[in-house]
């Protein structure tokens, strides 16, 4: 699949936070727009970003040059007005796209956190990109708040390759969070949408993970399930046999099974449960 890539100026890089992130985080932070890793089940194909593009989902990516720039002149107009920030990094791309590897783009907004540090950051990812910037989390976490919270929708590499063949595999995840957790920064396993798994998957994130997030197609694309209908989530399933975990229901049960292995402070549930107190 081929990409096209602009380089782009932004005018703004922290959106005041809105709708699905209005739980406590106050900014948004894009450092890209579009995605490389074309999950089916991405709600973003469904915004404005997307609809009103001639080029599919996945097929193109802007980054976003002056973001730490940006940032550093954001947050100092931000402290002048005494308003908090807490960030969401991010909430219409990954921030650790395969392109972050030559851009260093993420990398130069930690470094500029690290000289002004928001209130908080939680950072929303799939890569495990986000262990290269290790050394920078460490320190920052000393000045705010942070937490790394990477998406794993499931335990089965087959069932990812149906929702998002172009994704990092599993265990490279898997990996990714141990290293994070190790080096003393707060983990979160994102099971966001829950699809298929199997019965040993607690067990693979047990030791590796401060807190679970369970998220579904229903209650997490934003639209209580419509997007996620339009995008033909409820055919895909019945495609390969796994209707019976499209229900609205599920996060529920997946909810009830895990706490059977873990703390029930350590589990969180979409939305009201999203924001790290």
């Amino acid at each position: 699949m081929g990409i096209e890539i602009k380089e782009i100026l932004s005018k703004k890089i922290l959106t005041e936070a809105k709708g699905y992130l209005d739980v406590g985080f106050t900014h948004s932070l894009n450092p890209y727009s579009g995605c490389a890793f074309s999950c089916r089940y991405c709600y973003v194909r469904e915004m404005p970003i997307q609809r009103f593009k001639e080029i599919p989902w996945g097929e193109w990516l802007d980054i976003k040059t002056n973001a730490a720039e940006n940032y550093r002149n954001e947050i100092k107009m931000l402290r002048k007005k005494n308003k908090p920030t807490h960030i969401f990094m991010s909430s219409a791309t990954d921030p650790y796209q395969p392109i972050e590897r030559k851009a260093n783009l993420v990398r130069g907004i930690v470094e500029a956190m690290i000289e002004d540090p928001p209130d908080s950051l939680w950072i929303q990812t799939r890569s495990p990109l986000i262990t290269r910037d290790i050394d920078l989390l460490v320190v920052l976490k000393e000045k705010c708040k942070v937490l790394v919270s990477m998406t794993v929708e499931t335990d089965r590499e087959d069932i990812k390759q149906i929702f998002a063949p172009f994704a990092p595999g599993i265990n490279l995840r898997l990996k990714a969070l141990k290293e994070i957790h190790d080096a003393g920064i707060t983990t979160q396993a994102s099971i966001s949408p829950v699809l298929p798994f199997t019965p040993d998957f607690p067990k693979v994130l047990d030791g590796i993970v401060d807190h679970i997030w369970i998220d579904t197609l229903t209650i997490g694309d934003g639209a209580e399930g419509k997007r996620s209908e339009r995008l033909g989530m409820p055919m895909l399933f019945k495609e390969h046999d796994l209707s019976k975990w499209y229900r609205k229901d599920i996060h529920v049960m997946v909810e009830k099974y895990f706490n059977k292995y873990f703390p029930s402070e350590m589990i969180r549930v979409s939305k009201q449960e999203a924001f790290l107190q």
